[in-house]
């Protein structure tokens, strides 16, 4: 993790020195000021997501604008934007002047985009080293008061986010299965918490059979991750699942279109793996059971076909109406396994699962399912305050009509060109037991996409901070 220092006064310094400011206005005859570097507001006066360079006593003064009020999203993004695009103006020596308006959020805000921001797609490119990342690099900062706790906290969610970019950016020859399952073994070791993985022979023996069929046709193993994080004295037990197929093929209903971005299909684990490191390098006082049941949709001559009728772990049997409806299969093994053998108080499942939910919502937010209000608006609430949204949809009786099957307990797709979240949601809610607090959050359309940060689309990082957040709320 980057180290960071407060420092008193710029006496005798040299290096670059970013300056958050509050938008004045246009005409105003007073110039923007600080360390004797001034800028007329004819050119800069603090303007939502512009900026100034000033070279002056051997410091490149970055004055940085914030608009008239801001917000956690807004903040993290400015000085997202800052780190990556500015990233030639950077030295060895970087301070940050806190704004005197600025509070803790404002600071972890701030310090997660300046880390963020040292992202670079290119995986298998050679690129420079960003300054941030050199071995020596400190970030100082500037206040009136000890920001020490919310730096360190910035740095520690962008951290678990930048993991959470690599699972998901990085090639499907790559991240399969066994890399999942890999990474959650080494993060539990690094961070502390407890991990056990269910290969082919140990999830057969257990019968997660639904989960099983999904993977016949990949010659990558299935791999079924389940994560305990246990501190002492825990408040309360907090279940999580995470939709890993490492991509999608359609399986025998094959893609026609748009199989080249199927690397996506498991944000919803990346998203669970990396709220696991996080809650658990934050050392949050709740118990976290997390579930990612990991496998890859492929062809061949074993893959499961539409018609065919499967088994699942909760004992219910399942028509298969189309191959391509394969990641509320997994995740109905993975809550089913999850409620009966940890029965934790609540359970949340994150799913790139529908393009119904991209139709509804474009790239805004995530459809949220529950069968709990109280847990809705907590959920709602947590993403609001740092800026990745939830919007309610409905789970009425009236839809359940869309997955009854008349050969099985229930099919897996209901054939119809509209709903499909919610008909999926209703799928999985069948496996939950009835469990009473139990939301599913549909993260199609904003877990990968398109921004400012790169030229393809990529990851987002949605729902790490979200989860440990709404933990933290609790």
């Amino acid at each position: 993790m980057i180290k960071s220092k407060q420092i008193q006064n710029l006496d005798d310094y040299t290096g670059t020195i970013l300056i958050p400011v509050f938008e004045t206005y246009e005409k105003s005859i007073i110039p923007i000021e600080y360390h004797l570097a001034s800028v007329s507001s004819k050119v800069f006066y603090g303007k939502k997501d512009t900026h100034y360079i000033i070279e002056k006593f051997d410091c490149t003064h970055v004055f940085i604008g914030l608009g008239k009020e801001t917000d956690y999203k807004s903040i993290k993004t400015i000085f997202r934007r800052i780190a990556a695009k500015q990233s030639a103006i950077f030295s060895q020596k970087v301070t940050l002047v806190v704004n005197e308006k600025f509070d803790g959020n404002h600071v972890e805000a701030a310090v997660a985009g300046l880390v963020l921001g040292t992202y670079n797609l290119g995986h298998y490119k050679k690129t420079e080293k960003h300054p941030f990342l050199h071995k020596d690099f400190v970030l100082q900062y500037i206040a009136q008061k000890d920001f020490k706790d919310a730096i360190e906290k910035g740095m520690k969610i962008a951290n678990a986010q930048l993991e959470t970019f690599n699972l998901v950016d990085l090639p499907p020859n790559k991240v399969n299965p066994k890399y999942l399952a890999h990474w959650a073994t080494e993060a539990g070791k690094k961070y502390g918490f407890e991990v056990t993985v269910f290969g082919k022979d140990k999830s057969t023996e257990v019968g997660l059979h639904s989960f099983l069929s999904v993977g016949k046709g990949s010659a990558n193993e299935p791999q079924f991750i389940i994560m305990e994080y246990q501190p002492k004295n825990a408040k309360k037990h907090i279940g999580l699942v995470g939709k890993g197929i490492t991509f999608d093929t359609g399986g025998l209903n094959i893609k026609t279109a748009g199989m080249v971005q199927m690397k996506c299909d498991m944000a919803g684990a990346a998203a669970v793996l990396g709220s696991m490191q996080l809650i658990a390098d934050l050392k949050l006082p709740y118990r976290v059971t997390a579930i990612v049941p990991a496998c890859e949709n492929s062809v061949d001559a074993h893959s499961f076909m539409p018609s065919d009728v499967i088994q699942s772990y909760a004992g219910h049997s399942i028509e298969i109406i189309d191959t391509d409806a394969e990641g509320r299969l997994i995740l109905a093994d993975g809550l089913s396994y999850l409620i009966k053998n940890y029965k934790p108080e609540t359970v949340i499942d994150l799913a790139t699962l529908t393009g119904s939910a991209v139709g509804t919502f474009g790239y805004e937010c995530a459809a949220l399912f529950s069968n709990n209000d109280e847990l809705c608006k907590a959920l709602q609430k947590s993403g609001d305050e740092i800026g990745e949204r939830l919007w309610q949809l409905p789970l009425w009786d009236a839809y359940k009509s869309d997955i009854e099957s008349e050969i099985a307990d229930v099919k897996n797709y209901s054939g119809k060109p509209v709903a499909g979240a919610i008909s999926a949601a209703k799928f999985l809610e069948f496996f939950t037991d009835e469990h009473k607090s139990w939301a599913h959050l549909d993260i199609a359309g904003v877990a990968f996409g398109d921004d400012e940060f790169a030229k393809t689309k990529h990851a987002t990082g949605y729902g790490v901070h979200l989860i440990t957040k709404f933990i933290e709320n609790l």
